[in-house]
């Protein structure tokens, strides 16, 4: 059994590779602006290539996710990020010979797919190394990944783009990669499994037959996650273009809220330790998100100055529930399952996250601001009484 502090820094190596999976599947987004000014990209083709990654990604969680129940955390991160620091580095290699954009977006497709793995592994490790006391809060730590990352891209690919090209910026998800590798490599250990006498490892349930826990966590996550992504995807539009805000302001409101959120999540992680429940803080955070994005609607339909601060509140709320809902399902699930648990978690919410994204920008231009938002809150008020009771979870843990 290793130390606290051991616990802590596999934490952090999960963290770290969880963030390059952010990096090569958000940071694309960041070179848009030098693609269309620079590669004689159409603004379409220049966002289309930025969506392969999460294509690729969207393409390869789950069977990552059974590579994690049959192989174990160690090898399947190694072997992830591995393939990742070759995509990524063919990627720049590709740019920097002025490959056709089908090579580049071929390579960046493998990327999202070879990617895929960090995720899944992170809750995995968490649950595995972590007590039930601790869990939540470590989870939060881990859920940092997306924000951070995000965080990481935007100081660093298109400052470097502009000033060395796109291959400059491509670059960033390739360091952040190989970082991640050398470090998981360094630190990483499986977490203890339970071994029937003679060395086989114990058999468990499929965790989806006979409970309905699961699958109404993910209904429940999906649901949380469209105004999160409503507010990610249309906040600095809304901003700029509806408020007339500088690019500059925006941006830095839209970072506390990310730093914030991010800080959120702990707090919400560190919640359920304390209540022995993870479910629990999810109601209240799906009561929370509904009127916190019902407030911003309505206070932007009164063009009231004070939407912007609501606007931060709801993106701390919306994103609150992440970790909470990764815990859960690593907890009922077992390590024979929790892989595949958690790639079904993450491969629903990124489809409806994705499916959404148009349907907020068709409310937009037809009926305004305040409508998508309103919209966006009718969400999570429908996950208020998707949320299953706790005490299937705590049956679960005990069995296991």
């Amino acid at each position: 059994m290793p130390t606290d502090t051991r616990r802590w820094v596999m934490l952090a190596a999960s963290l770290l590779g969880a963030m390059a999976t952010t990096c090569v599947v958000s940071g694309v987004a960041f070179l848009i602006p030098e693609l269309h000014r620079t590669e004689d990209l159409s603004l379409a083709q220049a966002s289309t290539l930025a969506a392969v990654p999460m294509v690729g990604l969207l393409l390869s969680t789950i069977a990552w996710g059974f590579a994690l129940d049959r192989f174990g955390e160690r090898r399947i991160l190694l072997l992830s990020l591995t393939l990742t620091v070759v995509a990524t580095g063919s990627a720049c290699l590709a740019d920097a010979l002025d490959a056709s954009e089908f090579v580049l977006g071929a390579l960046l497709l493998v990327a999202g797919i070879t990617s895929a793995a960090t995720n899944g592994a992170g809750g995995r490790i968490v649950v595995g190394w972590f007590p039930p006391e601790r869990r939540g809060t470590a989870m939060g730590v881990r859920q940092m990944a997306q924000p951070l990352g995000i965080g990481v891209c935007a100081l660093t690919m298109p400052v470097l783009a502009e000033k060395y090209g796109v291959t400059a910026g491509l670059a960033v998800p390739f360091v952040v990669t190989i970082l991640a590798t050398i470090f998981v490599a360094a630190v990483i250990i499986d977490p203890p499994r339970e071994k029937m006498a003679d060395g086989s490892a114990i058999t468990s349930p499929n965790p989806y037959r006979g409970s309905t826990f699961l699958p109404r966590v993910h209904g429940v996550s999906i649901l949380l996650s469209i105004p999160q992504s409503m507010l990610w995807t249309f906040v600095p539009a809304w901003l700029i273009v509806q408020h007339e805000w500088s690019a500059l302001t925006a941006g830095v409101l839209v970072t506390i809220s990310q730093v914030l959120g991010a800080f959120g999540r702990i707090a919400a992680g560190r919640w359920s330790d304390s209540w022995g429940s993870r479910t629990k803080p999810i109601r209240l955070i799906a009561i929370g998100a509904t009127a916190s994005v019902g407030l911003l609607a309505f206070t932007d339909w009164l063009d009231s100055p004070t939407a912007a601060l609501v606007m931060v509140v709801a993106s701390v709320i919306t994103v609150a529930d992440n970790g909470l809902a990764f815990t859960a399902i690593a907890e009922f699930a077992g390590p024979q399952w929790s892989g595949r648990g958690l790639a079904i978690q993450n491969t629903g919410q990124y489809l409806w996250m994705a499916a959404s994204t148009p349907v907020f920008g068709l409310a937009i231009g037809a009926f305004g601001y305040p409508a998508a938002f309103l919209l966006s809150a009718a969400a999570p008020a429908v996950a208020i009484g998707l949320v299953p009771a706790d005490e299937e979870r705590k049956t679960a843990v005990t069995v296991s």
